[in-house]
């Protein structure tokens, strides 16, 4: 499956994702977009959005567009604090719904 992870999200969390392909916005030449211009520009050739941004559901209609947007919710965006959330996304991202906006947290 094709991801792209947001600037706020650190680019080594891809490598714990070896199953899929995964860039970056910074890699795409896309860091500053705003997220409106960036869903659809990742809409067009990703399947799956991930970030950590918590406003995102407040501030896009992610059901309008056919990209799933997965937030990492931890306490911090440091790959550290994100890596435990790993297992979750990835069964998350197994049944994933285009439109769909999806909090990965951990139950802790």
């Amino acid at each position: 499956m094709r991801l792209l992870l947001d600037e706020c999200v650190p680019a080594r969390l891809s490598l714990a994702l070896p199953s899929h392909q995964v860039t970056t916005v910074g890699r795409r030449g896309w860091s500053g977009i705003k997220n409106g211009r960036l869903l659809t520009l990742a809409a067009a050739e990703f399947e799956a959005f991930v970030t950590v941004d918590k406003n995102l559901p407040y501030q896009q209609n992610t059901a309008t567009l056919p990209i799933a947007v997965f937030v990492l919710d931890a306490a911090s965006n440091e790959l550290a604090f994100l890596l435990p959330l790993v297992p979750m996304l990835q069964a998350r991202l197994a049944t994933l719904v285009k439109g769909s906006f999806v909090v990965v947290k951990s139950l802790d």
